[in-house]
């Protein structure tokens, strides 16, 4: 199926959102911008979840400029979460966001989480974005805190993305796959495999959920141009296209 083929975004009769969501660790915007900026138009998305944001000098600046070329904007995340962001289309109302900095390991990266909970259409949906550890113990303990953010934020439904440092099988995605699904094995669409760009083997970028949320399809665009995608950074976006069910007001 080629993304020209997959469901468009739009809100059901009954209240529930067809949402597009990517994930894409962007190397601080290292690369080619433009073709960065290219390769997200090209998805459509209504949300992104980011990973390697810049983190330093005018972070902010060149947060809002991709954002600006990806015709989204800014929701959440960057320096303060350590990395990951969240942007959105003008489709997403948001409800409230927070930056999470996860324990420093002396000698390792900080790493953090960007979280949002937004409503689109009738849906009201949990977002984190995420990079986890290279490290093996600390990425098991940091999937272990992603878990406890997703009860924390108190939403109906959850999407969780990011770079997840591990192939599947992996004992943190073990974890994670104990409460979340994982897009890629409910509706695998596209190419499979993320990392890294310029031969990708291995799937360690992912967008997973909790239950009740419908994944329609979920992998990496093959249709897209491929010079953009090579020069955009070292990773490949994956994208999916999910059904969250319409929010029923209490009685």
């Amino acid at each position: 199926m080629a993304m020209s083929e997959l469901p468009n975004s739009r809100t059901e009769p009954d209240g529930s959102a067809v949402v597009r969501i990517l994930c894409y660790n962007v190397r601080s915007m290292r690369d080619d911008e433009d073709a960065l900026a290219r390769v997200i138009r090209a998805c459509a998305p209504d949300l992104v979840l980011v990973q390697e944001a810049p983190r330093f000098f005018r972070w902010r600046k060149h947060a809002a400029r991709l954002a600006a070329k990806s015709e989204l904007v800014v929701l959440s995340g960057g320096a303060t979460a350590a990395g990951p962001l969240l942007m959105c289309s003008l489709r997403a109302t948001v409800e409230r966001t927070e930056d999470i900095l996860l324990p420093l390991t002396p000698g390792l990266h900080r790493r953090g989480l960007a979280t949002a909970v937004v409503r689109v259409g009738g849906a009201r949906l949990g977002l984190i974005s995420c990079h986890l550890s290279l490290r093996e113990d600390e990425r098991y303990a940091q999937a272990g805190l992603v878990l406890d953010r997703v009860a924390a934020l108190g939403t109906p439904y959850t999407v969780v993305a990011g770079d997840l440092n591990e192939r599947p099988g992996g004992r943190s995605r073990t974890r994670l796959a104990k409460e979340l699904q994982d897009g890629w094995d409910i509706a695998p669409w596209g190419a499979e495999h993320t990392w890294p760009v310029t031969a990708p083997d291995r799937r360690i970028d992912a967008i997973l959920a909790t239950p009740g949320i419908d994944f329609l399809a979920c992998g990496v665009p093959t249709d897209l141009d491929p010079r953009d995608l090579r020069t955009a950074t070292d990773h490949l976006p994956v994208l999916a296209v999910v059904r969250v069910p319409a929010v029923v007001p209490a009685a």
